[in-house]
Formats: structure tokens, C-alpha cells, sequence
């Protein structure tokens, strides 16, 4: 297979899947906290998926799935006036609630979520929350530190990430798929939506941003490169769509420099020597890379 055959494969190979298994379970969670919350049996009224499942950029194999449940304001007056972490009070009533269906589930709590952890490997991480007027954020209780309320704006992430998706012929995704396999092969300290930041970024300067597969060996080389050239000082970038911070996790830019100089190898071996270039990108994405 030529370029454009192999990138197309190595896209279509980091799609998700069990994606009836995933609806089974949302739908489920989503109508118990209806009913003991609003007396609703509803299994999709007041949810939504949000993180990396939610704006599309999640790849097979993932184990996390997160999903907002949204609670009446009645919920929130009566914690927010709880004597003591009321924030954690909350996050223990959702998740009893969820024990309701999932009885034999472990179910725990992470501070700002509950965390459904099911017994073939997939999580669930569940944030109860609050629509703020206007309805483009969510306030999200906290139970760290004494408890207190955060702020998050998933709606306003999804849009802009499927705005720009489209502005730049769907590669938005697609590329930070790819590069969650390039990541997860080489252990790189990047998180999810620290990847899709530059990602678009990138994407904003870069003159083949609408390009189709046949650009995509070219495309993960140059993002590499980009990548690697990034200040290694900089803590944080802001998200595209509402602005918060994204911290970094480690020193990433080590290793985009070695997967770039791989990927120069890689192209230029690709008509000579093509079973060293194939090589060379299994290096690079691991199994993802068609054989």
C-alpha cells in the first residue's frame, strides 16, 4: 500500500469501538440519576458524553468514558448550604444512586467524579453538575481541600473543536487520534487535551491543514517537528473554545524530536526501502500502523 492507503488504515484503526456497550451503560446510569434526582425515567434527558469521547478524539482501546449528569439548582442550594464538604456529601448521594443499578460494580469517588469501574476494564467517570445561566458552563462540586465549586465548559469545547474539525477538512481529529497512538506507544507525558490544544494550533499555521491522506506522512512529520520545538518552560497553552488552561504533564518535546527525525527517515525510505520505512513507522505508532 502507498501513502494515502496506509494513513487512511492507520486513521480507521484508532476509531473507537464498543460503542453500543458504551450507550448501554450511559443510558442506564443516566436514567437512575433521573429518577432519584428529578422522579424522571428518562434515559437521555439532562446527560451528555464530554472529555475526549464527547469531542470525538478518543481511540480504540481507551478505558475512560466521561459523562455530565445535569441536577436540578434544588440539588445544588441544599449542598452548597451543607455544613461541612458538602461537595463531597454530593459526589457520595450519586454515587449510591448508581449502586442502585450496578450493584456488584466498584464504584468510587476521585474528588470531582464518580469513577464506575466495570469489570471488563472500562470506566466510567461521572461529574454531577449544575447549568450556570446562559448555558454554555457547568458548576461542578469538588471535594478536595475542604470542598468547593468549579467551573467547567465542555459545551463550548465540543463546539469549537467540531468547528475547527471541519474548517480543516475533519483533520483536526484524525490527527490527534494518530497521535494519541504515537503517544501511548512511547510513553509520552502529554495528556489528551493538551494534544488536541496543539493539535489545532498547529493546524491554524500550517499551509496543508486541508489536505487528505496522501499529506498525512508529511503532516505527522511536521507536527513533530512542532511539537518538539515547543518551550519547554511554558506550563500551560489555553483550550480553543473557552479558554482554560492546560497544564502540561512532563517534558514531551525529547521525544517528538527523536519521532520526527524518525518520520524524515521514514519518508525517505518509503519508495526505496519500504519494509525499513514500515518499520520506522510501527516505531513511530505502534500496531495501529497497518502491516
Amino acid at each position: 500500500m502507498g501513502t494515502y492507503d496506509n494513513f487512511k488504515v492507520l486513521v480507521q484503526n484508532t476509531r473507537t469501538q464498543n460503542h453500543d456497550l458504551v450507550s448501554e451503560r450511559y443510558k442506564r446510569i443516566t436514567r437512575r440519576l433521573n429518577l432519584d434526582f428529578r422522579d424522571l425515567d428518562s434515559s437521555s434527558s439532562y446527560s451528555r458524553y464530554v472529555g475526549s469521547y464527547g469531542r470525538g478524539t478518543a481511540i480504540k482501546g481507551f478505558s475512560d468514558v466521561d459523562m455530565l449528569i445535569e441536577l436540578p439548582y434544588a440539588t445544588y442550594a441544599r449542598y452548597n448550604d451543607y455544613l461541612g464538604n458538602g461537595q463531597s456529601a454530593l459526589l457520595q448521594e450519586v454515587r449510591s444512586s448508581i449502586k442502585k443499578t450496578y450493584v456488584n460494580t466498584d464504584i468510587g469517588g476521585d474528588g470531582q467524579v464518580i469513577v464506575v469501574n466495570f469489570s471488563d476494564g472500562m470506566m466510567f467517570e461521572v461529574v454531577p453538575a449544575f447549568k450556570n445561566k446562559g448555558g454554555e458552563s457547568y458548576t461542578y462540586p469538588d471535594s478536595n481541600d475542604g470542598g468547593s465549586w468549579k467551573v467547567t465548559y465542555p459545551i463550548l469545547e465540543i463546539n469549537a473543536i467540531n468547528q475547527l474539525n471541519n474548517q480543516y477538512n475533519k483533520n483536526v481529529k484524525k490527527l490527534v487520534r494518530i497521535m494519541k497512538s504515537w503517544r501511548n506507544q512511547n510513553n509520552v507525558p502529554i495528556s489528551g487535551m493538551l494534544l488536541e490544544t496543539l493539535v489545532i494550533n498547529f493546524l491554524d499555521g500550517y499551509e496543508n491543514n486541508d489536505k487528505s491522506y496522501t499529506y498525512y506522512d508529511w503532516m505527522t512529520r511536521d507536527f513533530l517537528k512542532y511539537l518538539s520545538e515547543r518551550n519547554q518552560e511554558q506550563t500551560f497553552w489555553k483550550a480553543r473554545g473557552c479558554g482554560a488552561k492546560v497544564y502540561r504533564k512532563g517534558k514531551f518535546e525529547y521525544k517528538a524530536k527523536q519521532g520526527y527525525l524518525k518520520a524524515v527517515e521514514a519518508i525517505k525510505d518509503d519508495k526505496e526501502y519500504p519494509t525499513i520505512a514500515y518499520k520506522t513507522w510501527r516505531e513511530i505508532f505502534g500496531t495501529y500502523y497497518p502491516r
